[in-house]
């Protein structure tokens, strides 16, 4: 699943390729996962510039002119893919064509990505806003693991599996220990880890990706990877099943119970 490093630069990619643009047709190929009828997204959109695109939490928002904005969240499978050469492509979802024949695809094996026009404002801070007070005082009214707090999206947006697996082996704590048990001293290595780990990952993903389309990124992982046997360090790295993901770690990461 693409996680915020890889939806930020979606977005940049997005923005660099489209902006100013004029769409002349959203293709509706999958509309099952469409909160409004095809009539009414085409109405929406059709006609109208494309002013921007940023990512919220774990989704992706296209900025139309008069006031329209779609939510695109890929979910497991999803990609975008450019529109090049007149083909549609295989999985598409939904497909946007710009009046100076240029466009892109959402596409999804699993027909689970999910277009929202006009969704609703987030409640839920993003990982990259969240300040150190409201970080520590979240941590500490949870009994939770610490991963599964740092990918659950009601409270904290953006963090997925993988990259909760980076942020915590960085930070030298164990996906297992229980939120509120965390020492301060750690609570701040895990904060501080947080933009370490993922504003690492935007600049490595920009300049992997350059302004190609292509999917998630796990080159630069430290852990999480079913390549990965052991970190640059020498720890062996294990897995075991958290909320039924696969979780990467150590035994050198601290355990708090």
């Amino acid at each position: 699943m693409a996680e915020l490093p890889d939806l930020t630069v979606f977005a940049q990619i997005l923005s660099r390729k489209f902006k100013g643009e004029e769409l002349d047709k959203v293709e509706v190929t999958v509309a099952k996962k469409l909160n409004v009828t095809v009539a009414n997204l085409k109405s929406a959109l059709e006609g109208q510039k494309l002013n921007n695109v940023n990512r919220e939490g774990k989704t992706l928002q296209l900025h139309f002119s008069g006031d329209q904005i779609l939510g695109l969240h890929l979910m497991l499978r999803g990609e975008l893919v450019d529109l090049n050469n007149g083909e549609t492509p295989r999985f598409q979802i939904l497909a946007f064509h710009f009046t100076n024949g240029s466009g892109f695809a959402l596409i999804d094996l699993q027909k689970q990505a999910t277009p929202t026009l006009q969704p609703n404002p987030a409640v839920a801070q993003d990982a990259l806003d969240i300040d150190k007070s409201e970080f520590t005082e979240l941590l500490s009214k949870k009994r939770t693991l610490i991963k599964t707090l740092l990918m659950d999206q009601k409270v904290i947006r953006g963090i997925g599996n993988s990259y909760s697996d980076e942020i915590l082996y960085h930070a030298g704590v164990s996906p297992f220990s229980i939120s509120k048990s965390i020492p301060s001293k750690y609570v701040t290595k895990i904060y501080d880890s947080i933009r370490t780990v993922l504003e690492k990952a935007i600049n490595d993903i920009a300049e992997s990706n350059g302004d190609e389309l292509t999917g998630e990124l796990k080159d630069f992982m430290n852990i999480h990877s079913p390549k990965l046997k052991t970190t640059a360090k020498g720890e062996i790295i294990k897995t075991e099943k958290i909320g039924g993901r696969t979780t990467y770690y150590t035994d050198a990461q601290e355990l708090f119970i």
